[in-house]
């Protein structure tokens, strides 16, 4: 990151804010818990925290200055601090400014699922041909893009952004921040259901994505997604003529040729704009291969070598509550978890099984799921949940636990022989779940961040003989 990111005059100028003592920040911060030196702390004011309580500690441990909307007791009046109406908005300016000052090329990532994992494998394989910069985590909402935007270096080369939604009208205000060159929509599926009358009103939602775009930019879309028509419509009613498509239907512009799911990744073949490419992968799963055409369409879209980028998508790996791969060792052998623990969806529930289908047991194993509750679904929640049964069935997983009351209604219509045990909450999972393990297993572990299954991931770990802290499998996921 650039030495000198944000002066303290340029932070008064971007916020119309009152500067006290003149500073320089290398960072920008809204957490006092993971201040680095030099990092401007910004104070937001929360339903359930004030930031502003947390300046003099933020100072402390080398904070260089403050954005602030009060002067809390303590802190002297010519202290490091911009003075603004309200921080959150000041935060906001600053990602406008920050955006506006950059000579980079931005691509924007969306989607019911995948767009973490998309928004990884860009800034891999962008990260590798010029200088990047991608949004950290999911910060995706009203607050994460504009901090991530004032976090950007100011030679950056590239910047890539996650946006996410739970409500209409939640995107297109951070897209028209980010103005993207081009942007990604990975899927749309009947998730955050609970706060849409239809799959139609997400969609719609998904495609405010679009209504930031940068002047000639380009629109990359999934082909195979039953609302793709109404994506594509949207797009053009914009004035978006650039229009990309990414699938394994043939008139897909990126299309996928096949996709061999290996324990350690996909082997995929594919056409990119009439090119044919084959690669190597480090995520597992069909729907990963699919996403990994939408970055070679986002690669393209940014005039990068895309027989490059296809090349380096073979070091891509999932991240921890994403599909991370951990060999555990156990007294009578090992046992591979597949730690899904960050979030679930109906459609990601069922790529999940499909990938656990694929992983042949150790002798004596069985592949197991210990899930938990999808979150936001609504009035639909207990029929989605019921309709798991045939993907658990036809992925060969041969023992369920289930976590939450929604879970609850799967497990009474599962077959007998595959019900493991049913618990209301994650804590009360962790004993039986762990008692019924052994070595040879596969194990999934997946549910909504809500219904808090990291509690059973770190039991699992746990279990293993061979060190204190978790070991990664050999194949590295």
């Amino acid at each position: 990151m650039s030495q000198n990111l944000w002066t303290s005059a340029e932070i008064a100028a971007a916020t119309g804010g009152r500067a006290g003592a003149g500073f320089a920040a290398s960072g920008v911060s809204i957490d006092s818990r993971r201040i680095a030196r030099g990092d401007l702390f910004v104070a937001l004011q929360g339903p359930n925290f004030d930031g502003h309580d947390y300046i003099a500690g933020a100072l402390s441990a080398g904070a260089a200055g403050i954005l602030a909307h009060r002067l809390p007791a303590g802190i002297a009046a010519d202290a490091p601090v911009v003075l603004v109406g309200d921080t959150l908005i000041g935060l906001q300016d600053l990602g406008r400014v920050a955006r506006d000052r950059s000579p980079a090329r931005f691509i924007a990532v969306t989607g019911s699922v995948g767009k973490t994992s998309t928004k990884e494998m860009l800034k891999q394989v962008l990260g590798a041909q010029a200088a990047t910069f991608a949004s950290e985590g999911n910060l995706n909402n009203h607050w994460g893009a504009p901090l991530s935007l004032a976090r950007m270096p100011r030679d950056a080369a590239i910047g890539i952004f996650e946006l996410g939604m739970n409500h209409a009208g939640e995107i297109r205000p951070l897209a028209k921040m980010v103005r993207p060159h081009a942007a990604i929509i990975t899927a749309v599926e009947a998730v955050h259901i609970e706060f849409f009358n239809s799959v139609d009103e997400i969609a719609d939602a998904k495609a405010e994505i679009l209504e930031g775009m940068e002047p000639g930019g380009t629109a990359i879309l999934p082909r195979d997604n039953p609302h793709f028509a109404r994506l594509r419509d949207r797009a053009k009613a914009l004035g978006i003529a650039h229009i990309v498509t990414f699938g394994a239907a043939a008139e897909s512009d990126c299309r996928l040729l096949d996709c061999v799911v290996g324990e350690d990744g996909n082997r995929v073949t594919a056409s990119i704009g009439g090119r044919e490419l084959a690669f190597s992968m480090g995520l597992a799963g069909r729907h990963q291969a699919l996403n990994a055409l939408a970055v070679l369409a986002g690669v393209a879209a940014l005039d990068g070598d895309v027989a490059r980028a296809a090349r380096d998508l073979g070091a891509t790996r999932a991240l921890k509550g994403r599909g991370q791969r951990e060999t555990i060792a156990l007294a009578g052998g090992t046992l591979l978890l597949l730690d899904e623990s960050y979030n679930a969806s109906p459609a990601a529930m069922r790529a999940a099984f499909t990938v656990l289908g694929g992983i042949r047991p150790g002798a004596g194993g069985r592949r197991i799921a210990i899930i938990g509750d999808m979150r936001e679904l609504g009035a639909q929640g207990p029929a989605l949940h019921r309709d798991l049964c045939d993907a658990i069935v036809a992925a060969g997983i041969e023992r369920v636990f289930c976590v939450g009351a929604l879970m609850g209604d799967l497990f009474q219509i599962l077959p007998a022989s595959l019900r493991g045990h049913h618990s209301v909450d994650s804590l009360a999972m962790v004993a039986p779940a762990i008692a019924a393990l052994r070595a040879g297993d596969v194990v999934l572990v997946k549910g909504s961040l809500g219904t808090r299954m990291a509690p059973i991931v770190d039991a699992i770990r746990a279990m293993d003989s061979n060190a204190t802290q978790p070991r990664q499998a050999a194949n590295g996921h």
